[in-house]
């Protein structure tokens, strides 16, 4: 195992065409071209089976984390590194936080975004003091991007907090930015 883990939220479907696949698939070989330990929501399917695949085709470690109620719904990946089988959402994401010196946000649904918006609200808590990063893949994130400034704009949250979010559009850029 890698002494560095980046955290990856992401999809458990592969979304409308073949760019969001391809990306995940170049985030885990990346990560794991650089040595660093992929920790992920432990399914086969979606984006999130594409990171987990290619990072293990690139010779990388990959880390599983899924609760017993979505093992079978969610096709848990048997073949990654380690696979962690938890209670419920709140210890996955509680497992991932402390597994991961970082965390990389890909285009997903809900859960990607409850999952985004539960490592932001630590980082504005000081609960941890993680890099975030946000992959905005042909614009996926921008309206996100531009709700989050909405918010700044109306003093509901601080610049400082929106900052704790990098926002990138080049994987390998955003994950050096992450791991510095």
């Amino acid at each position: 195992m890698s002494d560095l883990a980046v955290c990856v939220f992401c999809g458990s479907t592969n979304g409308r065409g073949e760019r969001y696949a391809e990306v995940a698939a170049e985030v885990g070989r990346l990560l794991a071209e650089r040595g660093i330990t992929v920790v992920y929501g432990g399914g086969r399917v979606g984006t999130m089976g594409v990171v987990a695949d290619a990072a293990m085709r690139a010779g990388g470690d990959v880390v599983g984390v899924i609760p017993d109620g979505l093992f079978d719904r969610e096709i848990a990946h048997s073949d990654v590194t380690e696979l962690h089988v938890v209670a419920n959402m709140h210890e996955r994401k509680a497992k991932m936080a402390a597994l991961s010196d970082a965390f990389l946000v890909l285009p997903g649904g809900i859960g990607t975004l409850e999952e985004l918006f539960e490592a932001w609200t630590w980082a504005h808590l000081g609960i941890h003091g993680k890099p975030i990063g946000l992959l905005d893949v042909d614009g996926f994130y921008q309206p996100l991007v531009q709700m989050v400034d909405h918010m700044v704009t109306e003093g509901f949250l601080k610049a400082e907090s929106r900052d704790f979010v990098r926002v990138g559009t080049d994987a390998a850029e955003l994950v050096d930015a992450l791991v510095r």
